[in-house]
């Protein structure tokens, strides 16, 4: 492209000089129009309008302050040997421009003089600076893409984050409303089918029977009220305590009204308080246990619950001798058993659920005091 530039200039005066610079004025000018786009490309075709220019001895042009401006662009969006590469160009222009000026046959110089000295640190002034803004706005660019992608990725990490809280918040309201809905409802269906059975033979016992399934439903619906109490956001919240291991006794009584026989103690006395989490977990142990017997270990079966404790922490044991095998299905919603496990393991303690050795089924549980 430059050669024919060239060769059309010498083709002839007048029209085709005034042509010819008009034709590099065109080509280092309306390139930049797509510089952001194609920087490499549109460097090629600027720098190959002005070393074609060079062929005018001592001519200027005004779209030659392109130089610069696209220098900048190179340094800005270009990659990292083209902006080094574009620099070195700029310079090498810088000195080929002087000479272009001062050289010999311009102006009667044939040696170096302070006006070349000056044209050159001008222009290489130029396109210093040039380079080094566009490399201060490409710098700048890039830690601003940096804190972008940094603040992009935290967005991210927050909403996993709280796509996990609002998991693991419906895994332990689950829980909860297993263990509720399941204890209550074992002693509601137990009862119910005892009175249906003892109406016939003793109206009093049925009567009896019917205010333990009351009780169970009202108690049953008092703390369901009270789980679900903390999903609003109102002032009406009800803040009455959940049960903790001094309601123990409570479960145990519902049991032996239930018609279990249930035998209760409690061994030692605590080296400090449990956290409030850690009560409630060791209660709900004890409720899913004894929810258990009802519903497997069969009629006039026994069953110990002991509490003890330790200078390491509380352990806890429900055994019956009740079928037992029937215990071991854990099935269905996963909230059982299984839950008992990832409740206790939330409080670095261990629990184990299995056949008895002397029959029936036994559950074992531990959790250790809280760290100070």
């Amino acid at each position: 492209m430059c050669t024919g530039v060239a060769l059309a200039m010498g083709a002839g005066d007048g029209m085709g000089f005034a042509l010819s610079l008009f034709a590099i004025a065109i080509l280092q000018s309306a390139p930049l129009m797509v510089r952001r786009r194609y920087p490499w490309g549109v460097t090629i075709v600027v720098a190959c309008a002005h070393l074609t220019q060079l062929f005018f001895q001592g001519f200027f042009l005004p779209s030659q302050l392109s130089v610069p401006l696209l220098i900048y662009t190179m340094a800005v969006y270009g990659k990292r040997w083209q902006s080094f590469a574009t620099l070195g160009v700029g310079l090498l222009g810088a000195i080929l421009a002087t000479f272009n000026i001062f050289g010999p046959g311009s102006y009667g110089q044939a040696t170096l003089s302070f006006d070349m000295i000056i044209s050159f640190v001008g222009l290489s002034l130029v396109v210093t600076l040039a380079w080094t803004f566009g490399d201060l706005a490409r710098s700048r660019r890039q830690t601003l893409n940096a804190l972008r992608a940094h603040a992009q990725r935290l967005e991210n990490e927050r909403l996993i984050e709280r796509e996990l809280a609002a998991s693991d918040e419906r895994n332990h309201i689950a829980r909860e409303m297993h263990d509720i809905v399941a204890h209550s409802l074992s002693v509601i269906i137990t009862q119910a089918d005892g009175a249906r059975y003892a109406a016939a033979q003793d109206p009093n016992i049925a009567v009896e029977t019917l205010k333990t399934v009351s009780d169970a439903g009202r108690s049953s619906l008092r703390e369901m009220r009270r789980l679900l109490g903390v999903l609003r956001t109102d002032e009406e919240v009800d803040h009455r305590p959940l049960p903790t291991l001094e309601n123990i006794p409570d479960l145990v009584e519902t049991a032996l009204r239930s018609g279990l026989e249930v035998y209760f103690q409690v061994k030692g006395s605590p080296r400090r308080q449990l956290p409030t989490g850690a009560e409630l977990t060791a209660y709900r142990c004890v409720q899913e246990a004894l929810t258990n017997v009802m519903k497997h270990a069969g009629p006039r079966s026994t069953t110990n619950v002991t509490l003890s404790w330790t200078n390491r922490g509380i352990e806890m044991s429900v055994i019956d001798d009740g079928r037992g095998a029937g215990s071991l299905g854990i099935a269905g919603t996963g909230q059982g058993l299984r839950g008992l496990h990832e409740r206790v393991s939330l409080y670095d303690g261990t629990s184990t659920a299995a056949p008895h050795p002397g029959g029936g089924f036994a559950v074992s549980v531990f959790i250790p005091y809280s760290e100070d």
